[in-house]
C-alpha cells in the first residue's frame, strides 16, 4: 500500500534512474536531496520511525555497497543514492530495498548483454569473478578488482538506479 512520502521518494528515485540511464551517473546534488527529504519526513514522523533509524539506514545503505565500490564494481553515486534511500526506509528496509534491486539489476544485465550479443562472455565473466570471490584469501582483493577491469563484458556500465527504482517501488508497495 503507498503512502502520500512514497510518491516523493519513487518520484525522486525515478529522476535519478532517468539521468542514471542517459548519462551513467548520479548526481551528488539529486543523492543529497533524497537524504534531506527522508531525513525530513522522518522528523516529521511521517516514515514511521524516527531520525535515529533514519540516519542508521543511511549508514547501512552506504555499508551495503561500498565494498563494491571499493572494487571497482559500482560506481560512487550508487553509492550515495543506496546510503540516501536508506534515510526513507531504515536499515531493514535497506536491505529489501537491495535485494529487489540486485534482482532488477540482474535482469537488465541480462537483457543488456543478450541485445548486444555478449550474453556468453557476461555469463563466462562472472563466473570468473564468482570464483575469484569465493577465493579472494588466496587471490586478494586486488586481483579480484584487476579481473573485474579486465573481464568487462558490456560496453556501458549498468545504470543501477534504474534497478534501485525498482526495489523503492518494491519496498513502498509491500510496505
Amino acid at each position: 500500500m503507498f503512502h502520500p512520502p512514497d510518491f516523493v521518494l519513487i518520484g525522486l528515485a525515478t529522476v535519478a534512474a532517468t539521468i542514471d540511464a542517459r548519462c551513467r551517473r548520479i548526481p551528488n546534488w539529486l543523492n543529497l536531496i533524497i537524504a534531506i527529504t527522508g531525513l525530513g519526513f522522518a522528523m516529521k514522523g511521517q516514515l514511521n520511525m524516527g531520525i535515529g533509524t533514519s540516519l542508521l539506514g543511511l549508514l547501512c545503505g552506504f555499508l551495503l555497497l561500498f565494498p563494491a565500490f571499493a572494487i571497482g564494481a559500482m560506481g560512487g553515486g550508487d553509492v550515495k543514492m543506496l546510503a540516501a534511500v536508506g534515510t526513507w526506509t531504515g536499515p531493514l528496509g535497506i536491505v529489501i530495498v537491495l535485494l529487489a534491486a540486485t534482482v532488477a539489476g540482474a535482469i537488465i544485465a541480462l537483457i543488456q548483454a543478450a541485445y548486444s550479443g555478449k550474453l556468453a562472455s557476461l555469463l563466462h565473466n562472472s563466473g570468473l569473478l564468482v570464483l575469484n570471490l569465493a577465493h579472494v584469501r588466496s587471490v586478494g582483493v586486488e586481483h579480484i578488482e584487476q579481473t573485474g577491469k579486465a573481464f568487462r563484458s558490456i560496453d556501458r556500465p549498468l545504470p543501477y538506479a534504474v534497478a534501485m527504482l525498482a526495489g523503492v517501488i518494491a519496498w513502498c508497495g509491500w510496505f
